[in-house]
């Protein structure tokens, strides 16, 4: 029985393919009926189910060629491994999830991202793919081409990315520091200054009464007496998640190092969890993230008892059609909850409620509960990405449920 990281999804399918070449997956994809592409399994929702065949990445995990500004990768390989040989070669991505245990193709397909008022997702880093579409056959798509820009977050709708480019910066140096017990009004009068304040910031907390912890990952060296915001400084190392140890969160204290060893939350060596828990994720336009906090805290009552933490961060616009930052720079709403999934896919409908004036974005990796109906209202591309869809998958080889019901409702409903 298979099943993704965190035990949620078990997959409709025990039959899964391992090409170890781009060459074996272009035969696979070509004699199968229905398969889905597959990463690190690190999506809480159905996104990647298949009931046909499941094509996993993980041997496709090699780098491919190294440049002063790109670096070319196999769709497989990990970001935390890819960053450690970028190091070594001076360079650096500008930007990190939380994990670095996640694999550059699962991460770019979904819109997985990290922190920072300037810094894009993960996805708006890509600057070419090969993508094997349904009859086995290539296509490479690069920035600037027409269906580029609706190609990247392809949710595993278009095909099977094997290969990726990807922009790199010099190498950098951040420091870290963790600041705690930030008041609720005053992050919420104050939050866009606070997301801007480092390179990355991300606030955790439970809704009530206050924000836990604030990480700043900054080029900057703070004073390590002073206030963030209201906020003291950690007189030690911590863990984002209440009860965990320190050990596996990356170095902290303003001790300078790698950004790759910082920009995540976790450390590659470690398995940041057991994978116990479940997760959501909404995102509404940077203008209305202090209105979206304020009706969250309303429902901290209900919110809190359900929760290991919750993260707010900051992310820049991008102009990739299934990005959850399509044309807006943003706010994410960020939710890791007990592994109480009755009780969770309860309250989820209250929380989107509270947050359905702001236009809010579910993250296509996470539980959410929306309609057919709102994701066509939030995602404006979507005409688009169904008719690039038709041109590489007419037979429908690469859709699932998740996809039907999501992405593609309103094009069987007009046929």
């Amino acid at each position: 029985m298979e099943r993704n990281w965190a035990g949620n999804v078990t997959y409709s399918t025990e039959r899964i393919l391992r090409p170890r070449s781009t060459a074996e997956a272009q035969e696979m994809i070509a004699g199968a009926e229905t398969l889905r592409p597959l990463g690190t399994r690190h999506s809480f929702s159905t996104v990647a189910d298949s009931t046909g065949a499941l094509l996993s990445t993980e041997h496709l995990d090699r780098i491919v060629e190294i440049g002063d500004e790109t670096v070319t990768v196999e769709a497989g390989i990990r970001y935390g491994e890819l960053a450690t040989a970028l190091h070594d070669r001076g360079l650096a991505l500008p930007n990190f999830a939380s994990l670095p245990h996640i694999s550059v193709g699962g991460a770019i397909a979904t819109a997985t991202h990290g922190s920072g008022a300037a810094n894009q997702s993960l996805a708006a880093g890509a600057s070419a793919l090969e993508l094997v579409t349904a009859d086995g056959s290539i296509r490479q798509l690069r920035r600037g081409d027409a269906d580029f820009d609706g190609a990247v977050v392809g949710v595993g709708a278009l095909g099977l990315v094997t290969r990726v480019s990807l922009d790199v910066v010099p190498a950098f140096d951040l420091r870290q520091y963790v600041f705690e017990q930030l008041p609720l009004p005053a992050v919420e009068a104050e939050l866009d200054a606070i997301l801007a304040r480092g390179y990355s910031v991300s606030l955790f907390t439970t809704w009530e009464p206050a924000v836990a912890q604030a990480w700043v990952k900054t080029t900057e060296e703070l004073d390590p007496q002073s206030s963030y915001f209201g906020g003291s400084p950690a007189p030690g190392p911590r863990n984002p998640v209440p009860g965990s140890g320190a050990e596996n969160a990356t170095e902290q204290l303003g001790v300078p190092g790698p950004s790759h060893e910082r920009l995540p939350h976790f450390r590659l060596a470690f398995t940041p969890s057991s994978g116990a828990e479940l997760q959501s994720e909404y995102v509404v336009p940077r203008e209305h993230g202090a209105a979206a906090a304020s009706e969250l805290r309303r429902l901290g009552a209900m919110v809190s008892p359900l929760l290991f933490i919750s993260e707010i961060r900051s992310i820049a616009e991008d102009t990739l059609w299934l990005s959850p930052f399509f044309e807006q720079d943003s706010v994410a709403f960020h939710f890791t909850w007990k592994p109480l999934p009755a009780a969770v896919l309860a309250l989820l409908p209250r929380i989107e409620s509270a947050l359905e004036p702001f236009d809010a974005r579910p993250h296509w990796g996470k539980l959410f509960v929306g309609s057919a109906e709102l994701i066509e209202a939030r995602y404006p591309k979507l005409p688009d990405f169904r008719r690039l869809a038709q041109e590489l998958d007419g037979g429908g080889k690469f859709r699932n449920a998740f996809l039907d019901g999501y992405i593609f409702s309103r094009a069987a409903s007009a046929s």
